[in-house]
């Protein structure tokens, strides 16, 4: 990776910057306050995701710092990441095993020798000092068949142990798999984190096109629950043998936001979620520059304007935050690696792409309100609403509400919906962040066009708050 003197110095400036501010768990611990994650003192916490899932095995310590620098940069706080991989056994650059059948970490983890652990700690405290928390997957879906119930406990008490006294680290369980699959093991990894650690939030992270509810949704050791919306089209089913979900609904991801919370309209037979109502995130949207359907890489790739609309569709239909993908960043692309998923761009370039760096304005734009209140309402919406594209979907607090139009095409919203006898609008363009002030209107129904063309890239957001509330005057 090539990086100019100044460019070094800049980042060094950035991280000093960074590591002074203040980081939020001082805030006090995570917590669940409704369909919402808040720190003890009340604090909102909006989760802008990474999938970074070869973080612990690709990087050597000054890509480290470089990455997790630019992920502050540019907004992100949460590194989802796989301790173990889909590899047996896991290794990372330099070289150092993490484990072996036995599930006997003693031989991994030599004093005076920098091994795997070693570089792992490395990782979660470089993040400390960024003010990242870090997802842990602890093993990835397809290593289950080597984890009995047994070893998955011992392996559970390794980890907790040697992380619980981090204030940054967040648990998951599985890693692309279905919940049915390996359940007694996953159970006691659970479990097993659960009894040392009392502290950190935990979930699981499901097959594409599933969600965790459907299977672990009343455990008292889910915190929240998490689904990968996948990186399906419309209609591609690939040869999917356990189909989840309705047809030709793949790229909508508002539903299982939907399912999640119980909505009986969005129910499967057979997939009744059962238990309380708990947060839930799209930890696994598709990913930008990956393709789509993934197994042929001829096939369209996913650009800005897709991951927009799943992070924007994610969080209005009533996700606490959302996570985004990059097909380089996520397994650390680099010259000299056969890349996975058709990808060539190094992981340093992708850093530099259009969707990479607009999902801080989603998290700007809800940090901006008092999101932690508000809910999806699509009675917000008072025009006959669309299918796929043409989905649009409104949340709201008391004295705001915000509706994402993806492909542009006219709608009428019922202002009424949020308080103050008037009520000031702006238009806000998801890609750069701009807001343009569209003026003061009156209570009741009001329509909205918009100048661009349809489709691709059209995607605006209408804002209206009660005129006494002041939220979007510093706006720049």
């Amino acid at each position: 990776m090539k990086k100019t003197l100044l460019t070094v110095l800049l980042a060094l400036l950035t991280a000093t910057a960074t590591q002074a501010a203040k980081k939020p768990w001082e805030n006090g611990r995570l917590t669940v306050r409704g369909q919402y994650l808040v720190h003890e003192n009340g604090t909102p916490f909006f989760w802008l995701g990474n999938t970074a899932w070869l973080l612990p095995e690709r990087l050597n310590r000054d890509e480290v710092e470089f990455f997790l620098t630019r992920e502050s940069e540019e907004g992100y706080n949460v590194e989802q990441i796989q301790v173990l991989d889909s590899n047996y056994p896991t290794f990372n650059v330099f070289g150092r095993q993490a484990f072996d059948d036995s599930f006997d970490f003693e031989p991994y983890t030599r004093p005076g020798e920098y091994g795997y652990w070693d570089h792992l700690d490395y990782i979660v405290e470089m993040a400390e000092r960024m003010g990242i928390y870090i997802a842990m997957d602890c093993i990835w879906g397809g290593q289950v068949k080597r984890l009995t119930p047994e070893k998955a406990a011992k392996y559970g008490r390794f980890l907790a142990n040697r992380y619980k006294d981090r204030p940054n680290i967040i648990w998951m369980i599985g890693g692309d798999i279905m919940g049915d699959k390996g359940m007694d093991s996953w159970e006691a990894l659970a479990r097993a984190i659960k009894a040392v650690d009392k502290v950190h939030l935990m979930t699981f992270h499901p097959r594409g096109r599933t969600t965790s509810a459907w299977w672990y949704n009343d455990r008292e050791w889910l915190d929240f629950n998490m689904f990968q919306s996948g990186h399906r089209r419309y209609g591609q089913r690939n040869g999917d043998g356990d189909y989840t979900i309705r047809d030709n609904t793949e790229e909508d991801n508002w539903r299982y936001v939907a399912m999640s919370f119980g909505d009986k309209q969005e129910q499967i037979a057979g997939r009744e979620v059962r238990g309380p109502q708990k947060p839930v995130i799209d930890g696994e949207p598709s990913y930008e520059d990956i393709p789509q359907g993934l197994h042929d890489f001829d096939a369209p790739r996913w650009q800005d304007y897709d991951v927009r609309r799943y992070a924007y569709w994610a969080v209005f239909a009533g996700c606490f935050g959302h996570t985004y993908g990059h097909n380089s960043i996520m397994q650390f692309m680099r010259p000299g690696v056969l890349g996975s998923f058709g990808a060539k761009k190094a992981w340093w370039d992708a850093l530099e792409d259009p969707g990479y760096k607009q999902m801080k304005h989603l998290k700007r734009l809800m940090s901006s309100v008092p999101f932690t209140e508000g809910r999806c309402d699509q009675t917000v919406i008072a025009s006959p609403n669309g299918e796929r594209y043409d989905r649009i979907i409104a949340t709201r607090g008391q004295d705001y509400l915000m509706a994402y139009n993806y492909s542009g095409r006219p709608m009428t919203l019922d202002l009424a919906k949020i308080s103050g006898k008037k009520k000031k609008v702006w238009l806000m363009n998801p890609a750069d962040g701009s807001l343009q002030y569209l003026g003061e209107y009156p209570n009741g129904k009001a329509d909205f066009a918009f100048d661009g063309a349809y489709l691709r890239g059209s995607d605006r957001v209408v804002i209206a708050i009660d005129s006494s509330k002041n939220y979007f005057d510093k706006w720049h």
